[in-house]
Order: structure tokens, then C-alpha cells, then sequence
């Protein structure tokens, strides 16, 4: 137990280093995490670290998946519900059954053996191209859509994953069957998942303290994850029906406070739970070197390079055409404008493959149900990990080149220049809203006047708030950054003044804790609103 928290805390501080060196360079970080974590495992002396299965599905899977559903719009879910179906479910079947069809046509493996590895290598990883997405400011529906796709693609592959497991195993498969399960478990999850949504709010509500309901966020991923996937089925959709649940009714009854020390711890966890992930990946070289002394290397290479051409090819021939030709062939398609190539281009070239297709790899039995050994299941582990390191690293390092050379993120700053346009006017209509309130009040209460002027200043600060942001000129923006920076130098100044008095013993530390708290807020309303102008 203690060498597993010192070397928790190892990783850690390399996630940090890492983290650190990638924001000075302007690269990826989850790039340069896989790259240590190879370079780690690699170095002499390093004692193996084998990925439990299990650590990934049951422990890390839920939480990012339930804070991506959170964290997720469920109107703009809704509005592209049809390009993530058609990607989540549809995209996945097709490669799944492309690596079938290649591995049993120029490797010789049997279709089942092929479709346990396709719907291992099928689902895109969301984690490294969303991370790489934010940072170029891609459009918000090329972002929407391939965050929905990573919310549901884990789901439609472990369940098929899960069949063709089966099929191996007891040597027989029912198509009919699969597809009548598949939708059993579906339907089953989604009412699961909302159940547990609707049961979570309303206890953190009557809760109503920010500790205990950030406790119970906590355990509710696993929650609605655990039992759907002990019972048989996948736990993923389940837990994306809970997020995107309480994205819709959690504004009316989670508090704000809670919101405000949600949203840091949330961000914090994820942060770590990422870079962990990523580490892993790379650490697993050295099991991929561990099995590969049995196999040619020219073989395993030849496998390799057909299996990721295969998985990379297979995303781009089912999304084009599933595009185009309906808007060809059908004419009441043609109504709706076809997208721009670009962006299919993009979000063709982002099937990055991540740690889930480790897991699935490493939780394949080794025994099948008659007592034979699993056939190929170090080849179907080896060829997994190279196409998640090809992908990966390929893919991955070159998706910002790709997205420059398109011209997808000066787009996506034009949205946002938009996007903030409509944010900017939907806070004044709040302001004015809350202005008509107080008149309302006033009139019925017979308030002092004081409090009515204090309160009308207030208001008036808000709207020269908006005024401000309202002004794009480079006089006003460069007065608006002059502000902050004012603003940064006053606070600095009203810290180094209660740290003076709780030196002196003129302040308490209680005291000071609130204060600071304060200040705190005030900073990063000023981080806030820089990060705002930067895009």
C-alpha cells in the first residue's frame, strides 16, 4: 500500500512537470504525457506497471463521462443528436466490421477473433482531441459533436465488445439476439440514469450544504455506472443520461454556492484523472515489450500498420459519404445545408484512440468457456496498443496543423465573437429584468430611499460592466486590460495589508480567511473576464 501511494505521488509530480514543460512549449500536453510514460517505463529499473482493467472501466470511466454529460448543453445535444448517433453508433458498427473484414481477409483470423479487436480499436477517444479542440477555439458544433460522440461511442464498443467476447468464448452468435439486447440495454440505462439524476438533486437540495453535495456529485457517476454494468450491460449510457439530467434541471436546484466550489473541485479532479490517464498509456509500453518477444517484428509491424490504416480509413468512408449522399439521392435532404468539408475533415481526423481500448484489451479472458486458451489475445493486445500509440501520436500531434491549414479555427473565433454578441445582450435583459423587480418592490414595501440608491448604483455598475464589454475599439480594450491590471495591483495591496495585521495580531485568522476569500472571488472575476476577451 504505501509503494502504490509513493508511486501515485511520483506520477503525480510528473503529471505536473509534464503539464508544466507542454504549456511553455504551446504543444498538447496529452502528447508529451504518453511520450513519459513511454520514456518511464522504458528506463532501466522501473519495476512494471500493468494497467488493471478494472481501474479504468469501473474507477476513471464514470466520472469523466458523467461531468463531460454535465458539462454538456443539452439543447445543442439534442439539436446534433443525429450527427453523434450516426457517429456514436453507426461509425463504431463500420469499423468494427472493417477490422473483421481485414484481419480475416490478409491475416487469416477468424471473423469472431476480428470482432472482438475491432470493437476494442473502434471508439475515438474524446480525451486528446477535446483537450487539443479547446485550445484551437474550433467551432462549437465541430466540439459538440465529437464530445456527444465521446459520451455514447464507449457504450455501442463495450457492448460489442461484450458479444464478440461471448461469441468467442461458447463458439456461437445470435444477431438477432445482440440487437434485442442492445436495445433492452439502452432503454434500461437512460431510465436508470435519469432515475438516479432526478434522486440526486433532490437529496443535494434538501441537503443544502456545498461539502455534502459536492460528496454526493462525487459518488454519482459510480452510482449510476455500477449497477448497469454488473447486471451486464455497459454503464455508459446510464451515467450520460445522469449528466445531461442534471445539465438541464440542476440550475434551478443546485445552489450557488455549491456551483461555485463544484466547478474548482470538478476541474481539479478531472485535471489529475486525465493526466493520470494519458501516463498510463505510455507506462504500458513496457507490457507491450513484454509480449512481443513471441511474435515476428516484422509481422507485428505489417498487423500493426494494416489495423491502424484500417481504423484511421474507416472513419473518413463512412463520414463523408453518410454526409453527401443523402442530400445527392434524396431530394427532401437537400432542404438542410451540407456541411462544410472542412469540418467533416476534422472530425474525420480525430478517431484518436485512447486508454479504454487498453482496458478492453487487457480485460480479455484468458480461457475461453470451454477451457481453450483465448486464440491471438496477445496479438489483439499488441496491435491494440499500436494503434492507440498511432493514433495518438500521429493523430494527435498533427491535428493542429490540420486545423490551422483549414481555416477551422478562424471560424470558430468568428462564433465566438457572436456567441459573445448574444451573451453580452442577454445580460442586460437580465439586468434591466432585475431593475423592473426592484421598482415592483420598492413600490409595494415602501423601502428607505438609502436602500433604494444603493441598490440603483449597484445596478448601474452592472450595466457600465456590460457597457465595457460591449466596446470592442482597441482604445476601450486596451483601457479594459489597464483596468484589470489596476484592479490585480489593488488587490495584491489589500492582501499584503490583512497578512500585515495577522502578523501584528490586529487580525484574527478567521477573519482573515473570510477576507481573503473575498479577494479570491474579485481575482478571478478579473481572470474571468480576461480569459473572456482572449477567446
Amino acid at each position: 500500500m504505501i509503494t502504490a501511494l509513493e508511486t501515485l505521488v511520483v506520477l503525480l509530480a510528473v503529471v505536473a512537470a509534464v503539464a508544466f514543460v507542454a504549456s511553455r512549449l504551446g504543444l498538447a500536453s496529452p502528447i508529451l504525457l504518453v511520450a513519459a510514460g513511454v520514456a518511464i517505463a522504458m528506463a532501466p529499473g522501473v519495476p512494471p506497471l500493468v494497467l488493471e482493467p478494472e481501474f479504468i472501466l469501473l474507477l476513471v470511466l464514470p466520472p469523466v463521462i458523467y461531468i463531460s454529460a454535465v458539462n454538456m448543453s443539452w439543447r445543442e445535444f439534442q439539436f446534433n443528436l443525429q450527427p453523434i448517433l450516426v457517429l456514436a453508433i453507426g461509425c463504431v458498427v463500420f469499423t468494427t466490421i472493417a477490422v473483421s473484414a481485414a484481419t480475416n481477409w490478409l491475416l487469416g483470423w477468424p471473423w469472431a477473433v476480428g470482432f472482438v479487436l475491432g470493437a476494442i480499436v473502434s471508439p475515438p477517444d474524446a480525451l486528446a482531441p477535446l483537450a487539443i479542440a479547446r485550445r484551437m477555439r474550433l467551432p462549437r458544433r465541430i466540439f459538440v459533436i465529437l464530445e456527444g460522440e465521446g459520451l455514447a461511442n464507449d457504450a455501442t464498443a463495450l457492448v460489442l465488445y461484450r458479444f464478440a467476447v461471448a461469441a468467442v468464448s461458447v463458439g456461437s452468435f445470435s444477431l438477432a439476439q445482440a440487437g434485442e439486447t442492445f436495445t433492452i440495454i439502452i432503454v434500461s440505462e437512460i431510465v436508470w440514469g435519469v432515475g438516479v439524476g432526478w434522486t440526486m438533486l433532490r437529496l443535494r437540495r434538501f441537503m443544502r450544504d456545498p461539502r455534502i453535495e459536492i460528496t454526493l456529485s462525487l459518488i454519482t457517476p459510480f452510482l449510476a455506472y455500477w449497477p448497469p454494468e454488473h447486471l451486464g450491460g455497459s454503464g455508459v449510457i446510464a451515467t450520460v443520461a445522469t449528466g445531461l439530467y442534471i445539465s438541464w434541471n440542476g440550475p434551478r436546484l443546485i445552489s450557488a454556492a455549491t456551483r461555485l466550489q463544484g466547478v474548482f473541485f470538478w476541474d481539479f479532479f478531472i485535471y489529475l484523472i486525465e493526466g493520470l490517464v494519458f501516463l498510463f498509456t505510455g507506462l504500458q509500453a513496457q507490457a507491450l515489450f513484454a509480449r512481443i518477444q513471441n511474435h515476428s517484428l516484422y509481422d507485428l509491424a505489417a498487423s500493426a500498420a494494416l489495423v491502424s490504416l484500417v481504423v484511421i480509413v474507416a472513419r473518413f468512408v463512412w463520414i463523408f459519404p453518410h454526409a453527401y449522399l443523402p442530400r445527392w439521392l434524396i431530394p427532401r435532404a437537400r432542404r438542410q445545408p451540407a456541411p462544410p468539408w472542412q469540418a467533416l475533415f476534422i472530425i474525420s481526423f480525430t478517431g484518436v484512440r485512447g486508454i479504454v481500448s487498453l482496458a478492453a484489451a487487457l480485460a480479455i479472458p484468458i480461457a475461453t468457456a470451454r477451457g481453450e486458451p483465448f486464440p491471438y489475445r496477445d496479438a489483439i493486445f499488441l496491435l491494440a496498443f499500436c494503434v492507440v500509440m498511432v493514433t495518438l501520436v500521429f493523430q494527435g500531434a498533427m491535428l493542429p496543423w490540420v486545423i490551422r491549414k483549414l481555416g477551422v479555427a478562424k471560424a470558430g473565433m468568428e462564433e465566438r465573437l457572436l456567441d459573445r454578441a448574444e451573451e453580452i445582450q442577454a445580460r442586460r435583459s437580465a439586468i434591466e429584468a432585475s431593475t423592473v423587480r426592484l421598482a415592483a418592490f420598492v413600490a409595494e414595501q415602501d423601502v428607505p430611499e438609502e436602500a433604494t440608491l444603493s441598490f440603483q448604483a449597484q445596478q448601474d455598475y452592472f450595466l457600465s460592466r456590460i457597457r465595457m464589454k460591449c466596446d470592442i475599439e482597441e482604445e476601450r480594450r486596451a483601457l479594459t486590460e489597464l483596468h484589470d491590471e489596476i484592479e490585480f495591483e489593488l488587490i495584491a495591496a489589500e492582501r499584503d495589508a490583512i497578512n500585515d495585521m495577522l502578523r501584528d495580531g490586529a487580525l484574527k485568522d478567521e477573519a482573515r480567511r473570510r477576507i481573503e476569500r473575498e479577494l479570491d472571488l474579485r481575482e478571478a472575476d478579473v481572470l474571468n473576464r480576461r480569459n473572456e476577451r482572449l477567446g
